[in-house]
């Protein structure tokens, strides 16, 4: 059963919106979200948190600054997301803009792992010592590679390490560790996305050099030009949007709509049937993220990369289509898997459980995620899928709901039996694992007893918290305009209304969808829910967006309904 919560607000808070030319709607929707004036929402560049905020950047930057003095070689070791793409994106243009001798090294996860691992550190020293790095660059991962740091400096090799996950007891021996999760950093957004860090970084870099009078105010590199590949990865990583990261992502669309970004973003949103000057942020996380993800799940991050490193439109566009390519495969496998796991969950006793883990030995590691983040929709557990690593080795991603931190529980399964669990990371909603293969019934057990052990049980019914009803006058095209100018998501989410319907009509669109009208109070009002087959009571409370529905140039309103209190 889904119980459909109403959001608190401020009413006062509400009413000077209003005041200040904010609908009704969305005043109400922004002052439940701690918003009190217009101006909070304009999400302006001064508004950002200073980069002497967070802790070791001007380390760092002196570490840069040194290097780039010495035309030393940099060489950064990226991730296999999104994020990861583009902070190492960021990373290759602010530095090379800034005078220094950088490349990349982005690791196949399935031949590696994941993270600054000692064979990783071996392949950037197979050059030789005239090829090999002086400084080793992590962006998004190394703050749980102690191991690698200590290869790296066998090798004469330094680390600076650039990540935002949460650190493990023990932080690597690196010579700059630059993470606002790690241990005494009083940087108020820990939340910046591993691009975000890489980013701060960079104007911290840039005003270093500043000082040591390498450039002036009017001849220093624009970061801001970097802010469309901040924007991409912040919103694919699926942060958590706080002040600073909303004003990231703000920036960033603003430059897109402008048609001011990067050739590979812009061959991405022609790949994707997307016209940019009218890009979302759902664009960002729903087209062009998948994309570029497809490579890291299928293959490497390698294409993904040089789609946002290249300057040719020409490059890109070829780039760009590779990655459509590969995320239509990346579909296709996905589709398969997410059959095979509802299958094996069609007789489960999932109610009587808190969490649910799936195995199934012909799965794709670089999908996983994808199929735990679906189950967990689903059934409202925290869920984690598994498949074979090259190794024999089991590699576990998982998804969870509010309450349940899952990297966190994840410590709780090691203290239970620190033989179960190989190497293990992440955040409270997301996290991957790595375990023998004989350990699995093990975990499973240990799992749910952490689970259960650390969580309140009504965690697990399912409530969905909602904006409350609309009138059916206050349903219109301009609506969702003023909603549409605003950055939603993880932490700051869109708008959900709900109201009492009468259904009028329901019927099924391509066997996959149900296509409605409702009546509100005497107006009828066309609806869909994608992904629903069952049909509707005649009279239902639902759970809604405002959306627009495009058909040859013209708009029209309809719902898109997401939940239904049965």
């Amino acid at each position: 059963m889904t119980v459909l919560n109403v959001r608190d607000f401020d009413p006062a808070a509400a009413r000077r919106l209003v005041t200040e030319g904010m609908p009704a709607p969305l005043a109400r929707a922004l002052a439940a979200r701690g918003i009190t004036s217009v101006a909070q929402t304009r999400l302006m560049l001064e508004g950002l948190l200073a980069p002497a905020e967070l802790s070791h950047v001007d380390h760092a930057a002196a570490l840069l600054a040194d290097a780039i003095e010495a035309d030393a070689r940099l060489l950064i070791v990226a991730d296999y997301d999104c994020d990861g793409a583009t902070a190492c994106a960021v990373g290759i243009r602010g530095l090379r803009a800034m005078g220094a001798r950088v490349d990349y090294l982005v690791p196949n996860r399935f031949e590696y792992g994941y993270g600054l691992t000692p064979e990783i550190v071996d392949l950037a020293a197979a050059g030789g010592a005239e090829k090999q790095p002086h400084l080793l660059i992590t962006v998004d991962n190394g703050i749980a590679s102690v191991e690698g740091v200590a290869r790296a400096h066998e090798l004469g090799m330094s680390v600076l390490i650039t990540d935002h996950h949460l650190p493990g007891a023990v932080l690597p021996a690196a010579a700059c560790i630059v993470n606002p999760n790690q241990p005494g950093c009083g940087f108020p957004s820990k939340h910046l996305a591993g691009v975000g860090v890489m980013f701060y970084v960079l104007l911290a870099l840039r005003a270093e050099l500043r000082s040591r009078g390498k450039f002036d105010i009017a001849t220093q590199p624009r970061l801001d030009h970097l802010l469309d590949l901040v924007a991409l990865g912040t919103v694919a990583d699926v942060v958590r949007l706080d002040n600073n990261n909303r004003t990231l992502i703000t920036q960033g669309l603003q430059r897109i709509r402008q048609g001011r970004l990067h050739a590979g973003i812009a061959a991405l949103f022609q790949v994707a049937g997307k016209d940019a000057r009218v890009a979302q942020a759902r664009d960002l996380g729903f087209a062009i993220g998948p994309r570029i993800n497809a490579a890291g799940r299928l293959t490497d991050m390698t294409v993904g990369i040089e789609c946002l490193i290249t300057d040719s439109f020409e490059r890109a566009v070829e780039l760009a289509r590779q990655l459509d390519q590969l995320n239509r495969g990346r579909r296709d496998i996905e589709g398969d898997m997410q059959l095979d796991a509802l299958a094996a969950l069609e007789h489960a006793d999932v109610e009587s459980r808190s969490t649910i883990c799936l195995y199934d030995e012909s799965w794709h590691q670089g999908v996983i995620g994808l199929v735990a983040s679906r189950v967990k929709e689903k059934y409202h557990r925290p869920t984690i899928a598994f498949a074979r690593g090259a190794d024999g080795e089991l590699r576990g991603s998982g998804r969870s709901i509010d309450g349940v931190h899952l990297r966190d529980t994840l410590d709780l399964v090691t203290k239970f039996d620190s033989s179960l669990v190989r190497r293990f990371g992440g955040h409270a909603m997301a996290a991957g694992l790595t375990m023998p293969f004989e350990s699995y019934e093990r975990f499973v057990s240990a799992f749910e007893s952490a689970t259960c052990d650390s969580c309140d049980r009504s965690l697990f019914e399912r409530s969905v918290t909602t904006d409350g009803p609309l009138a059916a006058g206050e349903l219109v095209l301009s609506l969702i305009e003023a909603i549409d100018s605003h950055v939603w998501g993880q932490g700051f989410p869109a708008p959900l209304f709900d109201n009492e319907f009468v259904v009028i009509e329901q019927r099924l669109v391509k066997d996959r969808h149900l296509r409605l009208v409702l009546d509100l109070d005497g107006r009828k009002i066309e609806a869909i829910w994608f992904a629903r087959t069952e049909q509707l009571p005649r009279t239902v409370r639902l759970a809604y967006r405002p959306a627009f529905d495009e058909y040859m140039g013209t708009r029209r309103l309809q719902l898109v309904i997401e939940h239904a209190a049965l």
